[in-house]
């Protein structure tokens, strides 16, 4: 059998809870409708049988001994006029004179509520009697001299359930005829509201959307948190549980309580995203985009989707330092091959003495060279890459040169051999870039200066220089002048890393005078490489 859909479901469901309030109502209203009637029944029967008992002709007949007959004829018509039930006139001694049923005047009363009539009490009761349950105004008659000589009494039948709802079926009709209408209609209003709210999804839809996107956050290689408004974590993927070394289940926490540092909530308040940033969340460094959830005009939540950074600074890496060194090692081919053949020759004129010259001169400078580096450079990465880069030099026909002073032993607060990669690799690569077009010397100078209170990386061409333009763009990423794709992301890197460490970068470029980066990083709290 086929499910109801969710609308069907609602409007049943609701539609039931209306009919059992118009039940519950219902009895409330006719409970309290027969009270009123029972109260308003009370105060017509104790007027009359105020009346009657003040009647002279029946103060006068109970007191003398008078006429039964007489005396019950004045209470008929009277009851007749007033609409009771019955009216019975009794004496001091129980003794009934007038009662509807002619052959029970005469017999003494045996009401189980009547003793307190005979003490010139006024009072109604309710008691059951041979015909049903009925309302009873007791008035004491009194003579002329304020002696009691008798009682009236003037009852009225309750009428039943049956009878209260058969009195009040046109009311009744309308009441649950409007309200189910009305109830029916808010219901499916009701339901069409909810099921736009949720998309026109059905519940068991949604059910399989929640396990999938669960499923697809923990597949995904970055780190998912998603929080709402009032900032309650609403996503925590495993990778980024793992990633940030937080255990258990975290929903519906406070993100602050999670991840005082987070900086998520942030974005509801500026209700714009960012892409692209390098933080630290956990003590750890990773790459963010933070995006605001909206819905409509209003933000409900933020998302951040992130990376950790030293997977990104590898990629980084592979672009640069390790793509540098294969360029590194095909240029020590090449120039290896050329002095082979050049000693080759020189044997085969038989130069041998000049063979040899040239072959101690080549060894003696490649590790004069080497041997500088690896002094000066603690960090290997570092060193390799600037091996590389004078090597790709030299097959480019570019004099580069790394200044005699340069030292690297230690690296600033939060700044690896990762980020170090980054900046020489992309800034050397782009001095490259300049002086491709240059006929005159091309040179490019390289300096990396140390002390106990600042690292200052300089890189120097005499290329093409830049223009305003490209001075007032060069750090936005994806802005390049140069052709292809995938370009622009060099210099957008390194302005990150500065950020990130609290360095300084200054740059100087002249049209058709080159171009100077010098960048300075606070050297605190690290320890030797």
């Amino acid at each position: 059998m086929k499910a109801l859909r969710m609308n069907w479901k609602i409007t049943i469901l609701t539609f039931g809870i209306v009919l059992f309030a118009i039940c519950i109502g219902g009895i409330i209203l006719i409970g309290r409708v027969v009270h009123l009637q029972e109260e308003e029944m009370g105060q017509r029967l104790l007027v009359t049988a105020r009346t009657v008992a003040q009647l002279p002709s029946i103060i006068n007949g109970v007191s003398t001994g008078g006429n039964h007959q007489e005396i019950n004829s004045i209470a008929e018509r009277i009851r007749i006029i007033n609409e009771v039930d019955y009216i019975v006139v009794m004496d001091m001694k129980g003794i009934r004179w007038s009662h509807p049923v002619s052959s029970r005047i005469g017999e003494v009363s045996q009401g189980s509520d009547e003793h307190s009539a005979f003490a010139e009490h006024t009072y109604l009761s309710k008691a059951k009697g041979e015909q049903g349950i009925a309302i009873r105004g007791f008035v004491p008659i009194m003579n002329e001299e304020h002696e009691q000589v008798g009682v009236v009494l003037a009852g009225q039948l309750v009428p039943g359930l049956a009878g209260v709802i058969l009195a009040m079926r046109g009311q009744i009709y309308v009441t649950v005829l409007l309200s189910l209408l009305f109830g029916v209609w808010g219901s499916w209003m009701l339901s069409r509201h909810i099921k736009e709210q949720m998309f026109q999804l059905e519940p068991e839809e949604i059910a399989q959307l929640l396990v999938e996107r669960t499923a697809t956050f923990n597949a995904m290689h970055e780190g998912v948190i998603a929080i709402d408004r009032w900032e309650n974590i609403t996503v925590f993927n495993d990778k980024a549980k793992n990633m940030l070394q937080i255990e258990g289940d975290v929903l519906g926490r406070p993100i602050r309580e999670v991840l005082p540092d987070t900086r998520l909530p942030e974005i509801l308040q500026l209700n714009h995203p960012i892409f692209n940033q390098e933080i630290y969340v956990g003590g750890m460094q990773i790459f963010s985009n933070r995006v605001p959830i909206t819905l409509g005009h209003q933000t409900v939540g933020a998302v951040a989707i992130f990376q950790d950074r030293t997977e990104v600074t590898k990629i980084a890496e592979e672009l640069t330092g390790v793509k540098a060194f294969v360029d590194a090692l095909r240029v020590q081919n090449h120039e290896y091959m050329n002095k082979l053949h050049t000693i080759g020759g020189l044997i085969q004129l038989d130069h041998k003495q000049k063979a040899l010259d040239y072959l101690f001169q080549t060894m003696e400078a490649q590790s004069e060279l080497s041997s500088f580096v690896s002094s000066k450079i603690a960090d290997e990465n570092v060193a390799g890459l600037l091996i590389g880069k004078i090597s790709r030099g030299k097959e480019l026909g570019i004099d580069v040169r790394l200044d005699r002073g340069s030292r690297l032993m230690r690296f600033p607060q939060h700044l690896d051999h990762h980020d170090v990669v980054v900046i020489l690799g992309n800034l050397i690569e782009n001095a490259f870039d300049a002086l491709k077009y240059n006929e005159e010397r091309k040179e490019v100078f390289i300096s990396l200066e140390q002390d106990d209170e600042v690292l200052s990386i300089m890189v120097e061409d005499n290329g093409n220089g830049m223009d305003q333009a490209t001075k007032q763009h060069m750090f936005e990423r994806g802005y390049s002048t140069k052709a292809g794709g995938n370009r622009g992301i060099g210099l957008f890197l390194i302005d990150n890393i500065v950020n990130k460490c609290g360095g300084h970068m200054e740059v100087e470029s002249e049209l058709g005078q080159g171009t100077s980066f010098m960048l300075t990083f606070p050297m605190i709290g690290r320890e030797g490489i």
